[in-house]
């Protein structure tokens, strides 16, 4: 059986830094935890008019975090919070990603921000600063090393989350101040934590379609594992 090819969206840095000129970057742990439970993890630029091209080839697609947000125009909000910042290239090559994908029903896992991306594509909302809307909110930009816990989660029993990790409870990393405010019509909450904010949302109508807010290619829970291993599974 061929190794599954697994698409894995890029950031994208301006000049300065590693480069005169403008850059992509990618943490390595994305592409070793892919690696690590079977996958072939191959880089996919900002180039929305190849979306179709790229999704004919992988079998599967991962979404990546990073420190910007969705535009708040592309779920309805007219506002933009202060903290809002934009990468509107990036966002419109994953949207295209995202859409395609969740069209030809391939197997798609959103990491963070790729989570609130997700939950956008399949017609959720977002909340675009969780301690101007969350009362005694967490620190859901943890103040320890991302490497290590941050809080626990609560895994919503009876969704396909919950059937991959086999447990009611995980401990992950936490480095986001967004969250996702609604799901989207076919879509179902199956993480939250202990204030109440969403960690993760899937689309029980789909092969697999999975968002989680923390970053398990960090692999600080054993369910971390579990989830990359239930992507490739997928891609069967």
């Amino acid at each position: 059986m061929k190794t599954p090819l697994i698409g894995v969206t890029l950031d994208a840095e301006a000049p300065g830094g590693y480069s005169k000129f403008p850059w992509y970057a990618l943490r390595q742990n994305y592409a070793a935890a892919i690696a690590a439970s079977g996958g072939l993890p191959v880089a996919l630029p900002h180039e929305a008019h190849l979306a179709d091209a790229y999704l004919d080839r992988i079998d599967a697609l991962v979404v990546t975090g990073g420190a910007f947000d969705v535009d708040p125009a592309l779920y309805g909000d007219a506002d933009r919070h202060g903290s809002v910042t934009l990468k509107q290239a990036r966002t419109a090559a994953e949207l295209a990603l995202v859409q395609g994908a969740l069209a030809r029903n391939k197997p798609v896992l959103g990491i963070c921000g790729g989570e609130q991306l997700l939950a956008v594509a399949l017609g959720g909302t977002l909340i675009q600063h969780i301690p101007d809307t969350i009362r005694n909110a967490l620190a859901h930009e943890q103040p320890n090393p991302r490497d290590e816990p941050g809080h626990v989660v609560h895994i919503v029993p009876g969704t396909r989350l919950h059937e991959i990790v086999g447990s009611r409870e995980m401990r992950v990393n936490s480095s986001h101040h967004q969250a996702v405010r609604s799901a989207g019509p076919t879509a179902v909450v199956n993480a939250t934590a202990l204030d109440g904010v969403i960690e993760g949302i899937e689309d029980p109508t789909r092969s697999f379609c999975i968002g989680v807010q923390w970053h398990p290619e960090f692999l600080i829970d054993p369910g971390d594992r579990d989830i990359f291993d239930a992507l490739i599974g997928a891609c069967a």
